[in-house]
């Protein structure tokens, strides 16, 4: 009896882990010269239901809708054994497959020439990848596994620069689940890697520019002063999952300003040089931004955007203290590491001050109310005319300067002993610190 039990309990327990079989992918780059690559991915055990393969509409870190499949083309689908299925397309972002048996190998082809935070860039020196720009997937899968396999284009000299998981090929990665996979952007080029530790952490900067050896040198050591001034806001690093963080950071006379915040790395992008003193600090002050966000929206984050829809806008009325803060502290953060002075970092808050006073808008929403119109404004496009400079402010500058009121009250009513950094280390610790997911295997590499 305890043997048919024993048996009965395996047999409970393996059940739902073999339903469990990875979404795997294959990403080539056969003409990058012409800026798409080609995508295979495998969906296997799929019982009998139809496969609804999506592209995303909105990504990570962003509140608009981006509408990512209208780069997709040329989409193909097989069963196990190679045969042809038929394809419905029942909206614009997705592909039913029935009559599959089980499995579906779909291919197709994806364009993209936009190098920053949100969209796919290819061209013969890289492969810029934003994955829900990217890659399909499948609606109930999404607690599956991933596994991509990455094929640089021959002699292109390229590795790989991600927050995924490494193995033992230097061109496959795994992901935990499909929240994972969409999170983790990825650089694939014959970049520069330069790496420093704080505290048992690492903190890689994989740099993709046209600059030298000794420009990476200075603004590794721009980051490593960052870093160590926003740890000591909170007193503490992440928890980094693999122990490691990432700058990915591409700064091409083709690329567009962007900085996009990740869980264990971010993404900036700009047609800056970092050889040109004002142009490096613009970029320094971007790194501070997005990584004072591995605290402040990705581990102090806001219910609202949990869990984030792939297939909608995000709409969020806590972006004041979430994007806002963090403009607060960028500013912050670059006067204590002495990149900025005193009469500078003034005129900065002055000018936030100013614009949040001065404007009509606040008539008609409050902070929280601006925060929710971030879909609209959050690097959305539309082709009628607004009104947004007499009914819209920045969530970013009024939490800014609602963070510089709050810091000043603080002072004010306790002397100087509690400030703005007592508040953020609370909340960390309180609602922040907890949090982190359940798989902490290696995880962010470069290979």
């Amino acid at each position: 009896m305890r043997r048919a039990l024993l048996f009965v309990f395996c047999l409970a327990v393996a059940l739902p882990a073999r339903a469990q079989a990875p979404v795997t992918y294959r990403v080539s780059f056969p003409e990058p010269e012409h800026h798409w690559m080609q995508v295979e991915v495998m969906f296997s055990e799929l019982g009998s239901a139809p496969l609804q393969a999506r592209m995303s509409r909105s990504s990570p870190g962003r509140y608009a809708l981006h509408e990512f499949a209208k780069n997709v083309y040329d989409v193909r689908a097989f069963d196990a054994s190679g045969t042809a299925l038929t394809i419905e397309r029942p909206n614009p972002h997705q592909w039913n497959i029935t009559g599959h048996q089980g499995s579906v190998r779909m291919t197709y082809r994806v364009f993209g020439d936009r190098t920053d935070g949100t969209f796919l860039a290819i061209d013969p020196t890289h492969a810029h990848i934003n994955m829900p720009a990217a890659l399909m997937w499948a609606r109930g899968l999404e607690g599956r596994p991933a596994r991509i396999t990455f094929e640089p284009p021959p002699r292109a000299g390229w590795r790989v620069g991600t927050q995924l998981h490494s193995t033992g090929d230097p061109y496959t990665f795994t992901a935990a689940n499909l929240h994972h996979l969409m999170d983790s952007p990825t650089e694939l080029s014959n970049f520069t890697l330069r790496a420093f530790q704080v505290d048992s952490m690492n903190v890689r900067l994989v740099l993709h520019h046209d600059g030298s050896d000794r420009d990476a040198d200075a603004f590794a050591a721009d980051l490593e002063r960052i870093v160590r001034e926003e740890r000591a806001v909170f007193g503490e690093l992440p928890a980094f999952e693999g122990g490691t963080y990432t700058f990915l950071a591409d700064y091409l006379p083709f690329a567009s300003g962007d900085g996009m915040e990740h869980r264990n790395s971010t993404i900036i992008t700009s047609a800056g040089a970092l050889r040109v003193p004002e142009q490096r600090f613009n970029l320094t002050s971007t790194a501070a931004h997005e990584f004072f966000h591995s605290w402040n929206v990705e581990r102090i984050r806001p219910r609202s955007l949990e869990p984030f829809n792939l297939e909608d806008a995000n709409m969020s009325g806590e972006l004041w203290f979430a994007e806002g803060f963090t403009s607060y502290y960028e500013a912050l953060i670059l006067q204590r590491a002495g990149f900025a002075g005193l009469s500078q970092t003034a005129a900065n808050f002055s000018g936030d001050v100013d614009t949040v006073v001065r404007s009509p808008a606040r008539q008609y929403r409050s902070a929280e109310e601006m925060s929710r119109l971030a879909p609209f404004v959050d690097a959305a496009v539309w082709t009628d005319r607004t009104n947004w400079e007499n009914t819209y402010i920045s969530y970013y500058t009024w939490g800014a300067v609602l963070g510089l009121g709050l810091d000043l009250s603080l002072r004010a009513r306790t002397g100087n002993n509690v400030t703005l950094d007592d508040y953020m280390r609370a909340l960390w610790v309180q609602y922040g610190r907890p949090g982190g997911p359940a798989e902490a295997e290696p995880g962010p590499s470069v290979d």
